[in-house]
């Protein structure tokens, strides 16, 4: 396999895990359900597998590649802190924000509909 590819192969993989872990902190919705669902037990395993994919290809990235990796991966453990003491906090922030939306969507739907 060229280099090129196993790159974007490995930053799809990042990618993927770290759009995981914040549908499971509950900062964007799961496409599959259509909600903002927080599982915090799961986003812990998640970044805990991105955090062994950087030690287990430390030395055999890109320094692009572990810069991404590493700044993903703080995001997510300052962003889970946040969420483990604070979740009910957390999570009515999010409520608010996705009621935002459904209030907008529905004014756009009656602006068209006149």
């Amino acid at each position: 396999m060229d280099k090129d590819k196993s790159m974007q192969l490995f930053m799809g993989l990042c990618t993927s895990l770290v759009t995981q872990a914040w549908m499971q902190l509950g900062k964007i919705k799961n496409p599959m359900t259509d909600k903002i669902d927080m599982d915090l037990d799961a986003a812990s395993l998640t970044i805990d597998m991105l955090s062994m994919l950087k030690d287990k290809t430390s030395g055999n990235i890109s320094e692009d590649e572990e810069k991404i990796l590493n700044q993903s991966i703080n995001e997510l453990k300052m962003n889970y802190i946040s969420c483990k003491e604070n979740p009910i906090e957390e999570k009515s922030k999010e409520e608010s924000k996705e009621e935002s939306k459904e209030e907008e969507n529905s004014d756009k739907k009656d602006n068209e509909a006149k």
